[in-house]
């Protein structure tokens, strides 16, 4: 019977070639994001020129040497810090791979086998039932063209998630140094409250000694010196609660800076020795747009849109071209021999049929990644307007409440130094004393907590303005190695 020839049947070429374009998928117009990129200005006041960028070092400005060695000592241990940095080595070797997808690609295969062949198989005599020795050497290449886009958008994916990986490393770090120079203000707050509670105990210590020479003179009764005895009890009970305190923040401290937890047992900050820095009074509109976890969010969105284009690709055909070259034979001795040498050409195209529900599906996911990168940039815009409006708003706050307890202080300090005189005199009873001697202990534990939340707050707007860090993400290529 004669075979049939497609070439000699255009009926038969012309119908499988319309149930083929029967089955196509059409990726359809697609669907519009749900929600719009919010600019990272959002929420800012025109002021009409840029406030600077912080330093990059901007905890320098603190003016603690101990506090530089710290945070640089934790930009280079932290454990945290150090996954942060590989996941951005990983997206960055995976973006590597992706942009040799569109080049060609070529292979070289050289092997040896002795082996029997079967005297009852496929291969015919003289072969069949001896022991021959083959050899192969092949040399072969491959490509597929580009045509539809599939590769560039791939690529520019994972360019977009390896530059959002190097911003997330940049925002990692700026994080870490904002925790352990906060860390280090709340330990020097510690070391002031404690100063404080032995200042409270040598005072106590005083009136009690006072107390019991009135007592012995008459002057006051068992229940005066009573009350300046359990006096002593409570200020070395507040003592032994900081010094607690003191030992748990210099664990925290040591390892955020990958150390071991008792590595730092001798630290002892001052708040004395740490500087107010100046901040902005308002922000520039583009300068929280350099923060480097909105720089991440963004290019999350850009990555995001160029899955979809990588998802409409996969509608249309992928068309590739290999070939070899190379020499074959049954018999080492002929490998080499011109009549060994062996060809071929394979073109190929490949078209989805019948497989339209399937891609349309995931195009679908594609763009609903697509709307939740826009919310999650969205959302990181409005906490990072909040952050920073909230660092300044707490900046100023605190600086006119410190004037305001300065008074306060200075007032309490005063009736102290008197109600002490009167009591001494014999003008004033004990009960007098304490009152006032309370409202000191409130001021000067309140002056402290100013000072330190000044300090913190000065460190939180640093972080909210993204640490003077600058933008290279676009720099980002490949590498070729």
């Amino acid at each position: 019977m004669q075979s049939l020839s497609p070439l000699r049947s255009p009926r038969l070429l012309a119908l499988c070639a319309a149930l083929a374009l029967a089955g196509c998928a059409a990726p359809g117009a697609g669907h519009a994001p749900l929600a719009q990129v919010t600019p990272a200005a959002a929420g800012l006041a025109e002021t009409g020129t840029t406030a600077a960028l912080p330093a990059p070092d901007w905890w320098t400005a603190l003016g603690d040497a101990r506090l530089n060695a710290l945070v640089d000592q934790a930009l280079q241990g932290n454990p945290s810090l150090a996954a942060s940095r590989a996941r951005f080595e990983r997206a960055a070797a995976l973006a590597t791979a992706s942009s040799t997808a569109g080049q060609p690609h070529g292979t070289l295969g050289i092997d040896a086998t002795r082996q029997r062949y079967s005297a009852n198989g496929l291969v015919p005599p003289p072969v069949a039932g001896h022991t021959y020795d083959s050899g192969n050497a092949q040399v072969g290449f491959s490509w597929t063209p580009d045509f539809f886009g599939r590769h560039a958008a791939e690529l520019e994916a994972a360019l977009g998630q390896a530059r959002a990986a190097q911003a997330d490393s940049a925002a990692a770090a700026n994080q870490l140094a904002a925790q352990v120079a906060r860390s280090y203000v709340a330990l020097a707050r510690l070391f002031a409250q404690r100063d404080v509670a032995q200042r409270t105990l040598a005072q106590r210590q005083q009136l009690l000694e006072l107390s019991q020479q009135r007592t012995g003179a008459g002057l006051d009764s068992q229940v005066e010196l009573t009350q300046a005895e359990a006096g002593l009890p409570e200020a070395s009970t507040q003592i032994e609660m900081l010094e607690e305190q003191i030992t748990l923040a210099r664990r925290t401290l040591a390892v955020l800076c990958g150390q071991a937890p008792d590595a730092q047992q001798d630290l002892q900050p001052q708040l004395a020795q740490l500087a107010l820095q100046e901040v902005p009074q308002a922000l520039g509109v583009d300068l929280l747009g350099r923060r480097p976890d909105i720089v991440a969010a963004r290019w999350r969105v850009e990555a995001a849109g160029q899955d979809i284009a990588r998802a409409r690709a996969d509608f249309y055909p992928d068309i590739s071209l290999s070939a070899f070259v190379g020499l074959n034979a049954i018999g080492l001795d002929q490998l080499l021999q011109g009549s060994s040498r062996q060809l071929g050409v394979t073109p190929a195209l490949r078209l989805p049929i019948f497989e339209g529900t399937r891609l349309r599906a995931q195009l679908r996911g594609r763009e609903a990644e697509r709307d939740t990168a826009i919310a999650q940039y969205n959302g990181a815009v409005l906490d990072a307007v909040k952050q920073a409006g909230d660092a300044i708003a707490s900046v100023q706050s605190l600086r006119r409440q410190q004037t305001l307890q300065a008074e306060s202080a200075r007032k309490a300090e005063q009736a102290y130094d008197f109600a002490l005189q009167r009591f001494r005199a014999g003008l004033s009873g004990q009960v007098t004393l304490l009152q006032t001697e309370t409202q000191v202990i409130v001021q000067r534990r309140l002056a402290v907590d100013i000072q330190a939340r000044q300090l913190d707050s000065r460190i939180n707007l640093m972080q909210a303005l993204g640490g003077g860090w600058t933008d290279t993400t676009a720099q980002l290529q490949v590498s070729q190695r």
